[in-house]
This record gives structure tokens, sequence and C-alpha cells, in this order.
């Protein structure tokens, strides 16, 4: 599910009285589900596109396709959370842990910058973890993972995992499997994501060793900043990830 808002931005440099009209990203949701499924999550996307803190879509699309191979299990990464006050304290935090992940400084500060930055690109960044050089095909476009589900009876389990932290939330559970397919991925270090919803302000990092961390407090409320960075091992084969990532169906069952 995609939606979407089109208004009218105006280019310092460029003046016109009618303006540009730009599509704005307001809402999105995928998963892999069964036939029988189908009619549920939709009602629930449509809910979710219609009641979404960054305002009403003029236009959401809905998209069902058939996925003809078998997804690869995959394990579900433990979770936990580091309790920060203030964006400075989450700063530091991220700064400490993806450090001890092995990412340089360079490619922290740069990824920073990313997940800051005033305009939130519509996919992932990837980054190399040590010369923080970027290396998604498209700038604007990222990368997006795609093709990503949970066993039913394990998203029971899950579930109930997350109401005892008080957190069970489609916001925590969707992060987390997503997070899980990323670390899966071979090549891929560490990934670092901030929601660039103004009414959400817990962010994450994740990797095979450090779990889905969970970072509240990482931006301040009311901003629209946010963004995602996936960070690559110098040598790996950006091709083979980018299409495990995008193409590849997955189901968290281990």
């Amino acid at each position: 599910m995609r939606a979407s808002k089109t208004v009218v931005s105006r280019q310092s440099s460029v003046v016109s009285r009618k303006g540009s009209h730009q599509a704005i990203h307001i809402s999105g949701a995928e998963g892999l589900y069964k036939t029988s499924e189908i009619n549920k999550i939709i009602k629930d996307y449509v809910l979710r596109a219609m009641n979404h803190p960054k305002g009403k879509p003029d236009k959401v699309v809905i998209t069902i396709e058939k996925v003809n191979r078998e997804p690869l299990a995959i394990p579900l990464l433990s979770f936990s959370t580091v309790h920060c006050s203030s964006p400075a304290e989450a700063r530091k935090t991220i700064v400490m842990l993806l450090s001890d992940a092995g990412i340089s400084r360079k490619a922290i500060l740069k990824a920073l910058r990313v997940v800051t930055g005033r305009t939130a690109m519509r996919g992932a960044a990837m980054m190399l973890s040590g010369s923080a050089g970027r290396v998604e095909p498209d700038k604007n476009r990222g990368i997006r993972v795609s093709r990503l589900g949970i066993d039913k009876g394990f998203r029971r389990s899950l579930s109930g995992s997350l109401a005892r932290k008080g957190i069970n939330t489609a916001t925590v559970k969707e992060a987390i499997i997503l997070a899980s397919k990323v670390a899966s991925c071979r090549g891929v270090i560490a990934e670092l994501c901030v929601s660039d919803d103004p009414d959400y302000t817990t962010g994450y990092i994740a990797s095979k060793e450090l779990g889905y961390v969970r970072i509240p407090n990482i931006k301040k409320k009311g901003s629209f900043s946010g963004g995602r960075v996936f960070f690559v091992d110098e040598k790996a084969d950006v091709r083979k990830i980018i299409e495990y990532l995008e193409k590849t169906p997955v189901v968290v069952g281990k």
C-alpha cells in the first residue's frame, strides 16, 4: 500500500503564480499473506492510510502481486530498548552502538546527516561501512525492502512478547520484520532507521549481533525528518544485496 498527497511547492529559485505540484508520501505498508487473508489486510491498510498523523492522502494505491517462489525462512532478531531522554543522548547512543558494530566514524556521521535531513528519501541509502561511499544506484529512490512476512504462529508469539513490554503495535512489528530481513542479508553489517512520522520519535539500530535496538527520543516530536541507512561491507556485492532485499521473498519463521 502506498498513500500520498499532492501539494503545491514553490522553488526558491523560481517564481511561479501556480507553483509546482509535488506528491508527498503519507503512509506505506507491505506483507506476504495467504489468499484467504487478503480482504482483511486491504481493510487494515486503507484504515491506516486514511488515519495517518501526516494527514489525509488524496491517493491510495494497493497492489496485490502473486509470489511464484517459496519464501526463505529467516530468524527473528532479538529486541531491546536503550532508554534515551533526548535527541542528543540518542545520537551518542547511535555513535557508540554503530562504532561497536564496526562502522567507521565517517560513515556514522554521514548516515546521521541522511536521517536528519529536511527531505526524507523514498527508500534506504546504502553506505560502505568504512569509506562512507553511497552505493545505491538511484539516490532519490534508494533501496526498497520488499517481499517480507512472518509465519502466522510466530506473529502471535511476537505479539505476546511485545505486549508484555507495552509496545505491541503494527509499527514495531513491521519494523522488526523488516530489520530481520535486512540483517539476514550477506554483506549488510548494520542498519539505522528514523521514521519520518512526526508523531513517532523512536528509531532503531539493527544487526545480527545487536538485534533490533529501539532508541526513543531519536528526534523531536513534530519533526518530519527521517530516513534509513544500510551499512554494507566494503567488498560486498551490491547487486546481490539489492536483489535479495527487493526481490527475494522471506518469511520470519525461525
